[in-house]
């Protein structure tokens, strides 16, 4: 008999939130899972890791499992990063960290700790993917993600991925009779254009909420937004080399004798 894959899940809204255990759900379908997550919501922390302070991480039973789960106080970076170097024993055969509860698609997956995640295992060499639903309920329905989330992750088991490359997976607000399948994707240029709404607290100090409406820049149709839009699963394979290669020939032409 094959041996099971070894499963390492995490997340960024938290190691209770119904996202992860949808996600923990599907993977025990799949190998053996060890969960470490977030104690607290971590969403918008991108790839900040701990530092400054110590870290805890607490062994802990939600359900009935058959998933070992740890919950840590850092990042989802740290939690990566400390299932690697101390809790897991070796390498796990994939990360996956998800389901987020909300988009992180387009310029979003800069932002995302959901995504980070992922980033933090291909750094160490291990496949990785990031799922997301375009839903920020807490109390989203994630059914309709299952059957591609097995999907998706047992043909990164078989197939592997490139070095240096991690999935960005995200899935449209829909009933999984009305998603059409899966497209394969780049980024869509997209960007934010953000407000501060400037408010004063009943001592008098000012304080600011950051706000913000999301424009799609991009008209193409090879773009996870317009998967998004139009019925689609969206898979965009991202790379953590964030070199400008096509800038070094051009940069070469630069002077920089005194």
């Amino acid at each position: 008999m094959s041996k099971k894959p070894l499963i390492l899940v995490t997340n960024d809204d938290g190691i209770t939130a119904p996202g992860i255990r949808t996600l923990i759900e599907v993977m025990n379908t799949i190998g053996d899972v060890v969960v470490v997550a977030p104690d607290s919501p971590q969403s918008g922390m991108g790839h900040a890791i701990t530092v400054n302070s110590t870290l805890h991480v607490e062994k802990v039973v939600i359900d009935n499992g058959p998933q070992e789960e740890y919950s840590c106080s850092g990042t989802p970076a740290d939690c990566v990063k400390l299932a690697v170097r101390q809790i897991l024993g070796r390498e796990p055969d994939i990360c996956v960290s998800g389901i987020n509860h909300g988009s992180n698609s387009s310029i979003n997956v800069i932002y995302s700790g959901t995504m980070s995640a992922a980033i933090e295992a291909g750094v160490e060499g291990i496949p990785a993917i990031g799922f997301s639903l375009c839903d920020y309920n807490w109390s989203a329905n994630f059914e309709s993600c299952k059957t591609y989330i097995k999907s998706v992750t047992e043909n990164v088991l078989k197939q592997g991925l490139d070095s240096g490359t991690v999935l960005n997976v995200n899935f449209p607000k829909l009933d999984k009779k009305d998603i059409k399948g899966i497209k394969i994707c780049r980024q869509a240029k997209a960007n934010w254009v953000e407000e501060f709404d400037k408010r004063t607290n009943p001592q008098g100090r000012e304080y600011y909420w950051l706000t913000g409406k999301f424009v799609n820049l991009d008209h193409g149709e090879d773009t996870d937004e317009w998967a998004l839009e139009n019925g689609y699963v969206s898979v965009v394979p991202i790379q953590f080399d964030l070199t400008a290669h096509h800038s070094i020939q051009y940069l070469n032409t630069w002077d920089f004798e005194d």
